[in-house]
């Protein structure tokens, strides 16, 4: 069965733990507490004893199988854990399959793993994993709903936080929700009668954004510029070399051009065609309603002086022309731009 994280907590509350448990997903945060709250849930019921497993691409599923068939000394219950360092080669898959068919019914298996591709879960052998079970994917929290993410952990805190420091945390931990859960554990510490304010933000959150060239993305389509001049700085900042972020722009600008030539009656033939999921179309439409087909198309010609630069043709700084092209992308009426 698959779960959402909301739905974790009631079916903790009214059912036994299955013989399988599969929590994924790409956010440190959301992973490690949706794990303590399985490990809550087991020791609650009885499950006094816990192993983990980490699973390499030697990983063949013996210790899996033994762990199974072994009887602690004193009858106790085992929270088995495996720590997915690796995807399943054939041999862990099998010993994982043959875990289920013969699952002791005093045990219970935690599965921890990075976001699954949508490939697997398409997976009979996954799916059979999910049958015995539950899965919980978790997924990242997208930059419009941080805010209302951030007031729900003030309020389990006790802290009441105006609407200015709420959009000044969003600012400083975009993207690093360990950041946030640390700095709201601060906060809470120095908070006069569980009030903050954007100066009680001021005077103790480090700006601790952390971005990905997706993320980019994101902001550069729906036209934030602020935003976008900013997540290109933390990019340099972390050491993402300039050919990274003109693929990103070139990838961008190229869909936007076909995007764009397929003109309003086409454009959701072109949305299927290019394969641009639902959540990100309006996005591009966005974008298309900013500029027209030849702006993005100049843009695009212009993804060759930053190349150009990048090799050392053209002695110029290419984060400065990469920061000419968000400009013109996000908010092209900001500046003209000349080719």
């Amino acid at each position: 069965m698959k779960l959402t994280s909301a739905q974790l907590n009631a079916q903790l509350g009214k059912s036994a733990l299955p013989t399988v448990i599969w929590i994924s997903g790409d956010e440190p945060l959301l992973v490690i507490e949706a794990s303590d709250q399985i490990r809550r849930a087991a020791k609650q019921a009885g499950v006094s004893e816990r192993k983990i497993i980490d699973v390499d691409a030697k990983f063949d599923g013996a210790e899996l199988i033994a762990s199974n068939q072994s009887m602690s000394l004193f009858g106790d219950r085992e929270l088995i854990e495996l720590r997915l360092q690796n995807k399943f080669n054939d041999k862990g898959r099998k010993a994982l399959l043959e875990y289920i068919e013969t699952a002791n019914p005093d045990n219970c298996l935690l599965i921890i793993s990075d976001r699954i591709e949508a490939a697997q879960t398409k997976a009979k052998w996954f799916n059979k994993v999910v049958d015995a079970g539950w899965w919980l994917p978790i997924w990242p929290i997208e930059h419009n709903q941080l805010a209302g993410w951030l007031s729900q952990r003030f309020a389990l805190h006790n802290l009441q936080a105006d609407q200015d420091a709420i959009a000044l945390m969003v600012e400083r931990i975009d993207g690093n929700l360990l950041a946030a859960k640390q700095e709201i554990e601060k906060l809470a510490l120095i908070a006069e009668d569980n009030r903050v304010t954007a100066e009680t933000v001021l005077a103790s959150v480090s700006d601790s954004s952390r971005y990905t060239v997706f993320d980019l993305a994101s902001a550069m389509l729906v036209g934030d510029l602020t935003r976008s001049l900013k997540i290109l700085s933390g990019l340099r900042g972390e050491g993402v070399e300039p050919p990274i972020v003109l693929w990103l722009l070139s990838r961008e600008l190229r869909l936007l051009i076909e995007l764009a030539e397929a003109g309003p009656q086409g454009l959701q033939g072109a949305f299927k065609r290019l394969r641009v999921f639902d959540k990100r179309q309006n996005d591009y439409k966005r974008a298309l309603s900013r500029a027209n087909l030849q702006h993005y198309q100049q843009c695009l010609l212009s993804c060759t002086d930053v190349d150009a630069m990048i090799k050392g043709q053209v002695k110029a700084d290419p984060w400065h022309k990469l920061s000419e092209l968000i400009v013109a992308i996000s908010a092209p009426q900001v500046m003209a731009y000349s080719l």
